[in-house]
Formats: C-alpha cells, sequence, structure tokens
C-alpha cells in the first residue's frame, strides 16, 4: 500500500474530494441536506466536469478530454 499503481491507491479520489471540500464545503452553510446534495451534484455536473481546468488533463476539462477521446475513436 502506498505504492503509485497498486489497487489500493486511491489518490485520485483524495484529490477529488479534497477539491469538493475546498472549494464548496467549507465555503458554504448549507440550511439543509437537501441543499447540500444539490449544491454538491450541481459543483460535480456543472463546475467540476465543464469548467474546472485539471492539470492532470494538459489543463483541460474532463468534458473536454472526453470529448476528444470520442472523436479520436471516430476518426479510427
Amino acid at each position: 500500500m502506498g505504492h503509485t499503481g497498486v489497487c489500493w491507491d486511491n489518490s485520485m479520489a483524495e484529490s477529488f474530494f479534497g477539491a469538493l471540500k475546498n472549494e464548496l464545503v467549507y465555503r458554504t452553510v448549507f440550511p439543509t441536506r437537501r441543499h447540500a446534495r444539490r449544491a454538491v451534484a450541481e459543483y460535480i455536473e456543472v463546475f467540476y466536469n465543464r469548467q474546472r481546468l485539471h492539470s492532470g488533463l494538459e489543463y483541460k476539462t474532463p468534458a473536454e478530454t472526453y470529448q476528444a477521446h470520442l472523436d479520436t475513436q471516430l476518426a479510427a
């Protein structure tokens, strides 16, 4: 455990949840659990996947990277 590439390595998940907490959860007071769930879903679908640039993806969004992958598959 603790080595890159082992099946127990969850650094990607830790990075995501760290970003979620720092960029949304710690900056917001949620009046209800329902509001919190809605805000997290919106953060993931709208901001994290479509607007936030990721250094691991050559400073592109996950949506851009996925679209480029689909374009490559269609061209092949």
